[in-house]
């Protein structure tokens, strides 16, 4: 408590363990039911949607070609002079896995894509940059794609669909959250939650889908999502379907990470979460990287104690 404290962006800080809140300390004026912007812990909060979507019949499955589920997208991208035959290859697990092998819409680009008249399409234009899961391009304008594509099979709003699904039956309270030039929900982004309601979908996850008994996502959609499809060129962390992967205390951790120092981490072992909040207005340099030191030396290795044998090592980072 005393390291996160001296953390001078730090808003929040949760730490669940086996049924209990242990810690849940509030920094800088935060409320605990105050809607904070969680950045890109949205993407990770759609990766269960796709998971009911399947379980519903639809989707089909994760190999199913993106082609088929953006039909009219795609008809106008082939009429283009250079069209690059290799999106016809993009399947459903590789957006899921930022392994598109389309140019990022993130980072220096996301200025032009958030400005573009058509998000999805203006994503799906770009070129490629490699063969399709081949590698890790982490993308804002992917997410967005599932949010096309949940928004048309679903037949409702995004934003609906994920409280009739999984926010109201959880008791989640959705605050703000920006929509794109067509009306639709921006997949992967500007999602804003209280920490107490992050809460709420680390403990979702680490019951293995369950929720006060319900069973809401299913659990083999939980395994499938922690399954490490390879890693990121840019800072090494591992990547399942729409969730960050590494070692933190020696321990596997699953984690959504919004910009910032926004975090939701789950160690299934140890049946922990941490949640943890920041301000960008005080945040500083190397804030998020004081953020993985911290989970690293302090939240996840003070509930090893009395657990005996370490961890097996399964290869993983």
């Amino acid at each position: 408590l005393e390291a996160a404290e001296g953390m001078t962006a730090l808003t929040s800080l949760i730490v669940w363990r086996r049924d209990s809140v242990l810690v849940e300390e509030y920094y800088r004026g935060l409320r605990p039911t105050q809607p904070v912007n969680v950045k890109s812990v949205s993407k990770t909060l759609l990766s269960p949607m796709v998971g009911i979507a399947l379980r519903d019949g639809l989707l089909e499955s994760v190999d199913q070609p993106l082609s088929e589920l953006l039909p009219d997208y795609y008809d106008i991208l082939r009429g283009r002079n250079d069209f690059d035959p290799r999106k016809e290859e993009i399947l459903l697990r590789h957006v899921l896995g930022m392994r598109t092998g389309i140019e990022t819409a993130s980072f220096g680009n996301y200025g032009a894509w958030a400005a573009s008249p058509d998000w999805a399409y203006d994503q799906l234009r770009r070129p490629m940059v490699c063969d399709p899961g081949e590698c890790h391009e982490y993308s804002t304008g992917n997410t967005h794609l599932l949010s096309v594509i949940l928004t048309r099979r679903s037949g409702k709003s995004l934003r609906r669909y994920m409280q009739d699904e999984l926010f109201r039956p959880m008791g989640i309270g959705l605050g703000e959250w920006d929509r794109d030039p067509q009306g639709r929900y921006l997949g992967g982004n500007t999602m804003s939650l209280s920490p107490r309601d992050m809460l709420k979908f680390g403990q979702l996850y680490a019951n293995g889908g369950r929720f006060e008994g319900r069973q809401l996502v299913p659990e083999e959609w939980i395994r499938a999502s922690w399954q490490s499809t390879g890693a990121s060129r840019w800072n090494g962390h591992g990547y399942g379907y729409l969730w960050w992967i590494r070692r933190w205390g020696g321990e596997r951790a699953y984690f959504a990470w919004g910009y910032g120092g926004q975090f939701i981490v789950v160690v299934p072992r140890l049946d922990l979460v941490i949640v943890a909040t920041s301000s960008l207005r005080n945040r500083q340099r190397g804030h998020t990287r004081n953020m993985w030191r911290f989970f690293d030396r302090y939240a996840v290795p003070a509930f090893r104690v009395g657990w005996g044998a370490e961890a097996a090592d399964d290869g993983l980072l």
